[in-house]
């Protein structure tokens, strides 16, 4: 089965080189980039328990706008996260400093991983590291800034309608898609196939 899936696949290559070569670039950054996110979900799913009450507390938000959505108030910001309550008023784990270290320090150990499958394997670059690794990282930066804000604009509301692990799975999977499809092409500018390596 192995060898008759080769032989196909190597058929392909020889008479479609540049699909192939996209079809192969595809495949393995879906792959990859699934793993990373299923890792981010488990960060973002125990991380905040694991940081506790205190932190899940303490609101930590840049810039601050109060808004209304859907019959839920809530303050948008660019960085950070609304402090999550329940209908009590007590505070749940979920949100504030502790969901926003979470989500960053999450987010920032995926790309670590991520970033040498890439570069190696699904774009097989022969670029300069360090230099690629600068780009990647304010590519991140700016990503996540973009996805931040999208989030905050909805995370509130879907707080105050779903079950924490709905929520995680949301947050994962709605900023994962959106960063995946801007990142895939960024990788088509850094990770240049077949570059020299810089001295």
């Amino acid at each position: 089965m192995k060898e008759k899936w080769m032989t196909t696949w190597k058929a392909f290559e020889e008479n479609h080189q540049k699909l192939s070569k996209w079809v192969y670039q595809i495949f393995y950054f879906f792959v990859f980039s699934m793993g990373v996110t299923v890792f981010q979900y488990l960060v973002f799913t125990f991380m905040p328990g694991m940081l506790g009450m205190e932190l899940a507390g303490t609101e930590f938000m840049w810039p601050q706008k109060e808004m209304r959505i859907l019959g839920v108030d809530f303050t948008w910001s660019l960085l950070g996260y609304n402090v999550l309550r329940d209908a009590s008023g007590a505070v749940v784990i979920g949100g504030g400093l502790g969901y926003f270290i979470s989500y960053e320090v999450g987010s920032f150990l995926a790309q670590c991983i991520n970033f040498p499958l890439q570069r190696n394997i699904t774009f097989k670059s022969k670029g300069n590291p360090v230099y690629q690794a600068m780009w990647y990282f304010i590519a991140w930066i700016v990503i996540s800034l973009i996805c931040n804000g999208f989030n905050n604009l909805w995370m509130p509301i879907a707080s105050a309608y779903v079950p924490p692990a709905v929520y995680n799975l949301l947050v994962t999977f709605i900023t994962g898609g959106v960063s995946m499809v801007i990142f895939f092409f960024v990788f088509k500018i850094i990770f240049p196939e077949g570059e020299p390596d810089k001295k």
